[in-house]
C-alpha cells in the first residue's frame, strides 16, 4: 500500500517529507490540502492533525503528523531502502546525526523560518514584512553559521562524513532562504556554501525543489 501524505510541494515540511521519500525511491499519493479554502482547519483534516498544519502522514492504520517526526519514522522503517539516514549499524554515527538533527531543529530553523516568512510568505497574505524581524533573525541564523561553518570544516556532512536525516531537513528552507537578498549569509562561508552546493543537488531534493516555486518571478 502506497503512502498517502497530506501536504502542499510549495511547503517547506511538506518538501522535507518528500524529500526522504524519493531518497528511499517509495511509492507515495501526494494528497493536496486546499489551505486557502481553510481545508486544514475543517473536522476531516483535525481528525488527522489536531493542531491543523501540513504534512500528515497516513500508513496503513498509522497516522503521524510533525515533519521531523514523519522523516524519522520514515528513515527507520525503510533504513534498507536507499541511502541510510540515520547510521543505524552505527551507535556513535546514529548519535551524532541526533544531535545535528536537533541542532536544526532548535537553532537553524526558528531563525531562518523567520526570515523566510517575512520576506516571502508574509507578502502573500498581504502583510507587509518586519525588517526588524528579518535583521534580528539574520544576526541569529550567522551565529548558527559560524557553528556550521567550523563543524563542516572538518567534516563534509554536519553529522560526519555521510549524508544523513541531519542534512536532509535543512533543505527546504535553505532553498528559500537562498532566494532573499541575504543569501550572501551562505555564500561567504567556504565550508557552508560547499556543504549547500553539494546536499541541495541530490536527485532526491531536485525533484522536490521544482515545486517549490514561492518567492519564484
Amino acid at each position: 500500500m502506497a503512502l498517502k501524505l497530506h501536504g502542499l510541494p510549495l511547503s517547506t515540511c511538506t518538501g522535507r517529507v518528500l524529500t526522504i521519500f524519493h531518497e528511499k525511491s517509495l511509492d507515495f499519493e501526494l494528497i493536496p490540502v486546499n489551505l486557502p479554502a481553510g481545508e486544514h482547519k475543517q473536522p476531516a483534516f483535525l481528525a488527522k492533525n489536531p493542531f491543523g498544519q501540513i504534512p500528515v502522514l497516513e500508513d496503513g492504520d498509522l497516522t503521524l503528523f510533525e515533519s521531523r517526526a514523519i522523516t524519522a519514522y520514515v528513515a527507520e522503517k525503510f533504513k534498507d531502502t536507499g541511502a541510510d539516514l540515520i547510521r543505524h549499524n552505527n551507535l556513535k554515527e546514529a548519535a551524532l546525526v541526533k544531535v545535528w538533527t536537533e541542532a536544526e531543529s532548535q537553532n537553524f530553523n526558528p531563525a531562518i523560518s523567520a526570515i523566510v516568512f517575512q520576506h516571502l510568505v508574509a507578502p502573500i497574505y498581504g502583510m507587509t514584512p518586519d525588517q526588524a524581524v528579518i535583521d534580528a533573525n539574520l544576526e541569529k541564523l550567522a551565529k548558527v553559521l559560524d557553528v556550521y561553518e567550523a563543524r563542516l570544516s572538518s567534516t563534509k556532512y554536519l553529522a560526519g562524513d555521510f549524508y544523513s536525516l541531519a542534512d536532509l531537513n535543512h533543505l527546504p528552507y535553505t532553498h528559500y532562504f537562498m532566494k532573499t537578498p541575504w543569501a550572501s549569509l551562505v555564500n561567504e562561508r567556504p565550508h557552508v556554501k560547499a556543504w549547500w552546493e553539494d546536499i541541495s543537488s541530490r536527485p532526491a531534493f531536485k525533484k522536490v525543489a521544482e515545486a517549490m516555486t514561492m518567492g519564484q518571478k
